[in-house]
């Protein structure tokens, strides 16, 4: 078994993976102190141990470097489990056509190996987290670049922190597009705006690859957005890049 430990600026996923497939998972909260978030990964653990699960190796994918270097000393200390970085210990075997390959975020190379081997080529990764990235993968199995724009909460936040009179809301699927309160209206604005901006971007990128690309859609909030993005996309898989490191697990143990 491999335990996949995805670290993103609002959580991180630690999922259970055997042949490819998650076994278990839980979120925790990335925003959490650091002795706060050890003892939620102490809880974890335990958790999965009493499951009887049994760890080769863990595998991290992260944009938030002191997580890390906490979870790194964290598995070090529970049994000495074999532990890897993806970007230093482990490299996503995908060609990176970035003019400068280090700014990609590894979880969007992960995501975008996992969407190639799973679903094919060309491909679209939309990933619906604290930011909304769009991955792009060309026919010829390369790692184009993409797009990245302030997701659903990050939005929500500036507007209730910028303003005077707006609020703060909790993040639920709208009825209507026209709002009758200052809530609706900005549930409105963010999840058909989010949505129409979605289905723009499909139609641009696959105008400049002059192809139809197959879409996937992963993070966070694709539950909430995908009928707004659109009912057509049928590729919905929010463990894609977990399944992706577990990939790179195999390919590094094999």
């Amino acid at each position: 078994m491999i335990l996949a430990i995805d670290i993103g600026n609002t959580t991180t996923g630690l999922a259970v993976m055997q042949k490819g497939e998650v076994l278990d998972f839980k979120s925790l909260d990335s925003s959490l102190k650091a002795a706060a978030f050890e003892t939620q990964l102490k809880k974890t653990f335990k958790r999965f141990l009493r499951k009887g699960y049994v760890f080769k190796m863990v595998i991290i994918c992260s944009v938030v470097p002191k997580k890390i270097r906490l979870v790194e000393r964290f598995t070090h200390k529970i049994n000495k489990i074999d532990t890897k970085v993806v970007g230093v210990d482990i490299s996503v075997p995908i060609k990176n056509l970035y003019k400068n390959p280090r700014q990609v975020g590894q979880d969007r190379l992960v995501g975008a190996y996992a969407a190639l081997r799973l679903y094919g080529k060309p491909i679209i990764v939309i990933d619906l987290g604290t930011a909304i990235t769009f991955d792009v993968i060309s026919a010829r199995r390369e790692y184009l670049g993409g797009v990245i724009v302030p997701g659903l909460r990050l939005s929500a936040e500036s507007l209730f922190l910028k303003t005077a009179l707006l609020p703060r809301i909790s993040l639920k699927a709208p009825r209507h597009v026209i709002g009758r309160t200052t809530q609706d209206s900005i549930l409105s604005g963010l999840f058909y705006g989010y949505g129409s901006l979605c289905r723009g971007f499909i139609e641009l990128i696959s105008k400049q690859l002059k192809a139809r690309p197959k879409v996937v859609m992963t993070g966070g909030h694709t539950q909430l957005m995908k009928k707004f993005v659109s009912p057509k996309i049928r590729i919905i898989d929010p463990f894609l890049v977990h399944k992706g490191m577990a990939f790179l697990a195999q390919q590094d143990v094999s």
